[in-house]
C-alpha cells in the first residue's frame, strides 16, 4: 500500500486528493488547518496518519492537533522517537484509548547507523508503546539500503525506508519485504521527505510488477 504524505494547505483540495488514494499522511505541522478542518479531513473514512512534527507549533498545540485528529478518526498517530516521556506517554495512552494505532518514528537525516543500532532503536520503539515502528535514515552509500531492509527479518509491524536519492530503492522494495505501507509524495515537487517518489510513478511501478 502507498501512503501519500500531504502538506496541502487547502482543506478542500486535501479532501479531493483523499478521494484518489488509499492512504495518506496528513502533515498537520505544514498544513495550517483549523480544528474544524482537521475534523473534516480525518472524518473522511480513509486510512490516515496524523503527524505534527516539532518546529511549527509549541508542543501543547501539536498534541492538541493530534488529539483532534484522533478523535475524528485517525487510523494512526505518528510520534517522534525523541519525544520526551511527558509528551509521548500521555499521547500513546490517549491514542490507544481511542483505538488509534501508534507509530513511533525514528529519523536520521545524516546517516544510516549500524544494523545493530537500528535493531536496538526498532525494539525500543515497541517498548515505548508503538504498534508500528518507522525507521527512516539517510542513505549515503548503497550498502545502507541493505542495513535498512535487513530490519524486515525481525517480527513486528514495521516501515523501514531510506532517505535521499540512493534510498529510493528501499521505498520501492519495502512493501515486498513486509512493510505495512511505503511513503510517496503527491507529485515530484511536493515531497515532504528526501527521496520520496511521486504517487503516480510509484503506483505505476507496482502495477507493472503485478503484470509481469
Amino acid at each position: 500500500m502507498i501512503c501519500v504524505s500531504l502538506a496541502e494547505k487547502d482543506p478542500a483540495k486535501c479532501l479531493e486528493v483523499l478521494d484518489q488514494v488509499e492512504m495518506a499522511e496528513i502533515r498537520l505541522d505544514l498544513c495550517g488547518f483549523t480544528d474544524e478542518d482537521i475534523k473534516r479531513i480525518f472524518s473522511a473514512r480513509k486510512k490516515l496518519i496524523a503527524t505534527c512534527r516539532p518546529g511549527s507549533y509549541p508542543d501543547a498545540e501539536r498534541m492538541h492537533r493530534l488529539k483532534v485528529a484522533i478523535d475524528a478518526g485517525a487510523t494512526y498517530v505518528d510520534l517522534e522517537y525523541e519525544a520526551p516521556p511527558d509528551i509521548r506517554n500521555p499521547m500513546v495512552d490517549y491514542a490507544h484509548h481511542c483505538h488509534c494505532d501508534v507509530i513511533i518514528s525514528y529519523h536520521n537525516y545524516e546517516s544510516t547507523p549500524a544494523l545493530s543500532e537500528l535493531e536496538r532503536i526498532m525494539c525500543h520503539c515497541f517498548e515505548l508503546g508503538a504498534d508500528l515502528a518507522k525507521i527512516a535514515t539517510q542513505v549515503n552509500v548503497n550498502r545502507d539500503n541493505s542495513k535498512i531492509l535487513s530490519l524486515y527479518k525481525a517480527p513486528g509491524r514495521l516501515v523501514a525506508i531510506g532517505m535521499g536519492e540512493l534510498g529510493k530503492i528501499s521505498r520501492i522494495m519495502a512493501p515486498f519485504l513486509g512493510a505495512e505501507f511505503t511513503y510517496a509524495s503527491l507529485s515530484d515537487d511536493s515531497a515532504t521527505g528526501p527521496g520520496q517518489i511521486s504517487y503516480t510513478r510509484l503506483n505505476q511501478f507496482f502495477i507493472d510488477i503485478q503484470q509481469i
